[in-house]
């Protein structure tokens, strides 16, 4: 963490970027060397840095789906169409993956973004391959396709008009209203039950929101998205994530009434995960912005996760264990049946079709 001197009272203070969720830029775990500021002896250390730019740089991948075989969770593939996240969510678990870029986790993640320009040609090619077999499609597993360049890119757009050309079903994770702009995809491709999508809300809190996800929609914001979403007829859940133990835990009951009556038709929840260099980012963000509670956060935590703070264990790593996770578990299942929050509605794999090759001649007939 870097401090600057405060000459008015003679005192350090840290330097907070302003709309950024980290303070700090330490290197990835896989970096042989360290990066340490130093005086010139000119005074430029006491001095506030300029506001720190975001720089993205185009993507040259080869391959857009990711498969995975967790048996924690409900898909089997995804797409990611950004590297790192605008939204500088503190408590992001994708945080780590950008030290496999040579980059920090830290502010490197929210401000050194990666687009692939051609993720909806690659699609294409991959859906139109003889093996490919239909299942649903994850997006924003990793980092929230409708982050703030998204408006520039247009890669999830893209990515949407291929699925809704081929009828293949997607799940959508956001916190953005950016979601809003594609209902004209979203909105017929659920008609078909090709579409579901989920609305991270962490807290109805404006201030925790503002220092906990700083570039995210705000929390009543998140409400209206899910409210015109199932205008659109396009189901949407509610995700309840992440849940930190007496931070934001204490709100789970309200978000899933509120989300309940913006029209969410079913929950789901995370405690938080602090994987590799997480761990130390969100530490620090404790003690800058509630320090009073940042034993207590991480003791809660730590009870949580079998004594450590992070347990990557499947089916322990997304609810923890022992009596705090066993208390949230609880409240979760009574509000969401009290609330009838179960909608169990799957996605149809039966109506794909293969892209068509445009280079080709005409089908024979």
């Amino acid at each position: 963490m870097r401090f600057v001197n405060d000459r008015t009272t003679n005192a350090f203070r840290p330097l907070i970027f302003k709309g950024r969720g980290t303070s700090s830029n330490e290197v990835g775990r896989f970096e042989h060397l360290t990066r340490e500021q130093v005086d010139d002896g000119w005074g430029t250390l006491d001095e506030d840095l300029p506001p720190l730019r975001t720089e993205v740089t185009l993507d040259a991948t080869r391959s857009i789906i990711n498969y995975n075989e967790s048996p924690d969770i409900p898909f089997d593939r995804s797409i990611n169409a950004y590297r790192g996240c605008e939204h500088g969510c503190v408590y992001c678990f994708a945080r780590p993956s950008h030290a496999y870029l040579g980059l920090s986790p830290g502010l490197d993640f929210e401000s050194k973004l990666f687009v692939k320009p051609d993720a909806a040609a690659l699609l294409r090619k991959e859906l139109a391959h003889p093996k490919y077999r239909c299942a649903p499609i994850a997006m924003g597993t990793n980092t929230d396709p409708y982050q703030p360049i998204e408006r520039q890119y247009r890669a999830t757009r893209q990515i949407l008009e291929v699925l809704a050309e081929c009828k293949h079903p997607v799940t959508i994770v956001t916190k953005s209203a950016l979601i809003e702009r594609d209902l004209d995809i979203l909105g017929p491709m659920a008609k078909l039950g090709l579409a579901h999508a989920a609305v991270s809300v962490t807290t109805l809190d404006r201030t925790l929101s503002r220092h906990l996800e700083p570039r995210a929609a705000a929390p009543q914001r998140r409400l209206e998205t899910i409210a015109r979403l199932t205008e659109a007829g396009v189901p949407t859940t509610v995700m309840t994530a992440p849940m930190i133990p007496a931070l934001n835990d204490n709100e789970m009951e309200a978000i899933l009434e509120a989300a309940h009556q913006s029209g969410a038709r079913s929950a789901a929840y995370v405690l938080l995960r602090l994987p590799h260099e997480l761990v130390g980012l969100f530490e620090e963000w404790l003690q800058l912005h509630v320090p009073l509670k940042a034993e207590h956060v991480m003791s809660l935590i730590r009870q949580s996760r079998g004594g450590k703070a992070y347990d990557s264990t499947f089916h322990k790593r997304m609810q923890g264990e022992g009596l705090f996770a066993q208390m949230l578990a609880q409240r979760f299942r009574l509000a969401v049946k009290r609330l009838g929050l179960q909608d169990r509605s799957r996605l149809d794999t039966t109506l794909f079709q293969p892209p068509r090759d445009n280079s080709l001649q005409m089908d024979l007939f």
